[in-house]
């Protein structure tokens, strides 16, 4: 840890190497999802990094970076808890509440991800941070290093082009609700 401090550039992987396979115990047995755990002990890693020039050494690393894991993984479970959710019919034995399309999910996800694409990555980040990652406005603000009112029009622009692009989702049985820029200019958006 003095050694990454010190500017060594190998020090951290060093250490990344020598916890991992325990932090990754940690995350695991803590959100008891290899997909939210993996994500976790990203976010734990880079939080250490960071961290890194902070530290005291009143306790051992390990425990150190065991503090930080078990805190990413109580903030991915808090933001999983804080998204609503719909309780399944008590009708029908483990049949799902409604039928799925896969295909029609995947080509939803596929439209989605391309309309993202098409935003500035100055509009793009902090709608992926807020809307899909679920951090809050403040917390975005933060992690980009700009003002949460810069955060809130950013989404807000963002949000605008992606309802053009992506209205027949909302409402797949009417024609785009959403006007153009060129149609309020007619008289016809209003």
């Amino acid at each position: 840890m003095a050694a990454h401090a010190a500017g060594d550039p190998h020090a951290f992987s060093e250490l990344v190497r020598r916890h991992r396979d325990r932090m990754w115990a940690v995350a695991l047995r803590t959100v008891r999802d290899p997909e939210e755990a993996a994500d976790a002990l990203q976010d734990a890693f880079i939080s250490a990094y960071r961290a890194a020039g902070n530290f005291r050494a009143e306790s051992q690393v390990t425990t150190w970076l065991h503090r930080i894991v078990v805190n990413a993984c109580l903030d991915r479970i808090r933001r999983r808890q804080a998204r609503p959710t719909v309780p399944l019919p008590e009708t029908g034995f483990n049949e799902p509440a409604s039928p799925r399309d896969s295909i029609s999910e995947r080509e939803t996800k596929l439209m989605v991800q391309a309309a993202l694409d098409e935003l500035p990555e100055n509009q793009r980040a902090p709608i992926v941070l807020v809307d899909v990652e679920g951090y809050s406005v403040a917390e975005t603000a933060k992690l980009l290093g700009i003002a949460e009112g810069t955060v809130k029009s950013r989404c807000a622009r963002g949000r605008g082009k992606l309802a053009k692009v992506l209205g027949h989702l909302r409402n797949p049985d009417a024609i785009a609700n959403v006007p153009t820029h060129e149609s309020k200019r007619d008289g016809e958006g209003r």
